[in-house]
């Protein structure tokens, strides 16, 4: 804010100045200013930075959590239950971890795809990134602060995450979930629920569902991050066949070292509508993942904020 009154009361300084000169031509030294004027104002007319972009989505994803956002400190930040949480390179740490930053992987706050891009076989350069990509992920399993979210949710061990979460019925199965998404969760399965009637295929999706996993403690496959699962965020829909299809980048590369060459076809994947449906409430789903998980949704409406999608919050 100080920055836009600087450079609104330069700018006046500067026409007044223009005006008093009346209709002869500015001198040098005076084009000079008003370029560095110009230069001022359009810097405050710049595109926000990737951590301002980040920590406005957190605040807008959770209003009742999050108390404000600013820019302090040199890097920008949000009040969470009276601690600032800073970005630090996109690793939400708390001001006592900043010294540590090193020691932490990047949260993953990425551009979510509204749609499911069209499938393009990797060529050998893309496909020579993947493999050196899940190289390092094998060497160097990735290790993310959970403070941030941990506080978030209030479920800061296991303990905690079980006091949070409440078994709730979902398209006729059980799940265990974390209390303040249930709501979301039932506005989901009346998407779905409504579209079935007016499509056999979501229908036959629903009547194929074996089982459903929700809350479980534990990290990410082959990392050292916490699980979604832990908090009762995340939602596994498995159904009585996957038709000989692949439904987890890990599973299936077991079988495929080249896991990210299995098309779309050879994936299993819920229908579309149901992708939506999940989407209108805050879910993102694993299937847009390089490091896919089609049957895995989980709670992140700051991901859809960030790429432009405005989910329905009922919270």
């Amino acid at each position: 804010m100080n920055n836009i009154k600087f450079c609104l009361i330069f700018y006046f300084l500067i026409a007044g100045n223009i005006f008093a000169l009346g209709s002869k031509e500015a001198d040098p030294e005076n084009k000079a200013v008003i370029s560095s004027a110009q230069n001022v104002i359009q810097q405050t007319k710049a595109e926000p930075t990737r951590a301002e972009q980040v920590m406005r989505a957190l605040a807008a994803a959770y209003p009742h959590q999050i108390e404000k956002v600013e820019f302090r400190n040199n890097d920008w930040a949000v009040l969470l239950r009276g601690v600032w949480y800073y970005y630090s390179e996109s690793k939400l740490l708390p001001q006592n971890l900043l010294p540590n930053s090193a020691d932490y992987s990047p949260q993953p706050f990425y551009n979510y795809a509204a749609e499911l891009p069209a499938w393009k076989a990797p060529g050998a350069e893309e496909a020579e990134r993947y493999r050196s990509m899940a190289n390092s992920r094998n060497r160097n399993p990735p290790r993310r602060s959970p403070q941030f979210f941990d506080e978030l949710w209030q479920a800061h061990n296991r303990d905690e995450a079980y006091e949070r979460v409440k078994r709730i019925r979902f398209l006729e199965k059980t799940v265990t979930v974390h209390n303040l998404i249930s709501e979301n969760l039932s506005f989901v399965e009346e998407k779905i629920l409504a579209e079935a009637k007016v499509n056999p295929q979501v229908q036959n999706w629903i009547n194929g569902i074996n089982s459903l996993e929700g809350w479980s403690w534990r990290n990410i496959a082959d990392t050292q991050s916490r699980s979604y699962h832990s908090y009762g965020l995340a939602v596994d829909i498995m159904p009585k066949s996957y038709g000989g299809k692949e439904t987890y980048w890990l599973w299936a590369s077991d079988k495929r070292p080249d896991w990210w060459n299995i098309s779309y076809n050879e994936r299993y994947h819920p229908p579309a509508a149901v992708i939506k449906a999940f989407e209108t409430y805050g879910f993102i789903w694993g299937g847009k993942w390089l490091y896919f998980d089609t049957m895995h949704f989980e709670y992140r409406p700051e991901i859809l904020i960030l790429s432009g999608m405005r989910p329905e919050t009922r919270r």
